[in-house]
């Protein structure tokens, strides 16, 4: 790894935005492809800040190059002198709120609600699902870890729902969603942040403009959350999302409710105690 590659990393981890015109084409591209940065514009300067920074560090060795003193000390840190990042554990979780027969590899497989637990797709390449089934991007962890208490906000669909998660901030889920013919539904925080996710980092990237595979959840009960929001994470987001909007009109339905509270609301406040 280069001394620039490494201040840049850096700075991405540390939550900063970083010119665009420091990246090398390769790192640039690598980032891209695992869906870590999202791109910030302002006018013809184009800079990139990290979607999640912590997620910098597990994808990327961070050791700053200058204090490897020999090709011997790459291999005492790295195992490796040609240091490349890696990542050992492809694919994305998935979970359930009632059996599920898929296909991975071939074979038939069955995944069953289990509390406390849910399932890797590691082959997420061989991975297929039955074209009925709905495919719910769950955003944060805590609400993926129990589905179950959720389950009600999606009755309407009357259909079997699969719950996935792009934990750990890779591409593959995108990647798997682009090849198979289900329609996604982006369940995540009632903000200007988490449409803007939704619009960057999925529905730009399954090139669905017109929204007929893709949705945001918005629950009918809307303006009661919002209205016991959160005033400063919208005050926080303002700034940087403040100018947002979508050709969707459900999204800018939702864009101009957030705007009349200025409040945002959590994902985690959907989940319901028994």
């Amino acid at each position: 790894m280069k001394k620039t590659q490494y201040d840049i990393l850096l700075a991405l981890s540390e939550g900063k935005s970083v010119c665009g015109s420091r990246f090398d084409s390769e790192l640039l591209k690598q980032l891209s492809t695992e869906h870590l940065i999202t791109t910030i514009r302002h006018g013809s300067r184009v800079s990139y800040r990290a979607i999640d920074p912590s997620e910098i560090g597990r994808v990327f060795p961070l050791v700053d190059p200058s204090s490897m003193r020999s090709r011997a000390d790459q291999v005492a840190a790295f195992g490796d002198s040609k240091v490349v990042a890696t990542r050992s554990c492809p694919g994305f979780p998935v979970n359930v709120t009632s059996p599920l027969q898929v296909i991975l590899g071939g074979h038939i497989l069955t995944l069953n609600p289990t509390p406390g637990a849910f399932t890797f797709i590691s082959d997420w390449e061989n991975f297929k699902i039955p074209p009925e089934v709905f495919v719910i991007g769950v955003e944060n962890m805590e609400n993926f870890r129990f589905v179950e208490k959720q389950a009600y906000l999606f009755e309407y669909l009357m259909a079997p729902l699969l719950f996935v998660s792009r934990y750990p901030q890779s591409g593959d889920l995108v990647r798997w969603l682009r090849v198979v013919p289900n329609r996604y539904i982006h369940f995540g925080d009632l903000d200007l942040a988490g449409i803007n996710i939704f619009l960057t980092e999925y529905r730009n990237p399954l090139g669905d403009a017109d929204g007929r595979r893709s949705e945001f959840l918005i629950p009918n009960d809307v303006q009661l959350r919002l209205s016991h929001g959160s005033r400063k994470r919208y005050d926080a987001q303002i700034a940087r999302f403040g100018n947002l909007h979508s050709d969707d009109p459900r999204l800018e339905y939702l864009i101009s409710l957030i705007h009349r509270f200025r409040r945002g609301y959590d994902q985690e406040g959907f989940i319901r105690e028994p």
